[in-house]
């Protein structure tokens, strides 16, 4: 994934420390969506993509911070969104994107249901925490 973090500059942020900021995160990244002209199919794609990595985030990394913004690229206008946590990280990312692998009691989709629903998906983690990237590109 290219590197869109000079976007953040000017970058919406919600923090989360409960359910109740994962909400607020996602009708952030809605409204972005809307504004950037994106289709409501598209738009619905990564509203759920920012809704399951938030709630990610909350359940796995005790929350963190989403940091959203419009991107224009050519003649093409898509949102990229950062979500970052201070949790203890993911031991093994490759088996974190595994349909169906799951560190706690939920259905293990989280992660590779939300890449599936992007165009641009990058993930690290190590100790100090986790940090997921998303880009949705308006059609």
């Amino acid at each position: 994934m290219r590197d869109y973090g000079a976007a953040l500059a000017s970058a919406d942020t919600v923090s989360v420390a409960d359910s109740s900021d994962v909400v607020s995160a996602r009708q952030m990244v809605r409204t972005l969506a809307q504004r950037s002209g994106m289709s409501l199919v598209h738009q619905t794609k990564l509203v759920t993509a920012a809704s399951e990595l938030g709630r990610n985030m909350l359940v796995y990394g005790g929350g963190g911070v989403v940091r959203a913004a419009t991107i224009t690229e050519a003649e093409r206008r898509g949102v990229y969104v950062e979500f970052e946590d201070r949790g203890p990280g993911i031991a093994d990312i490759e088996l974190a994107l595994t349909d169906g692998w799951t560190s706690g009691s939920g259905m293990g989709l989280g992660l590779s249901g939300a890449k599936r629903l992007v165009d641009e998906f990058d993930i690290s983690s190590g100790p100090e925490g986790t940090t997921v990237r998303i880009l949705k590109w308006g059609r």
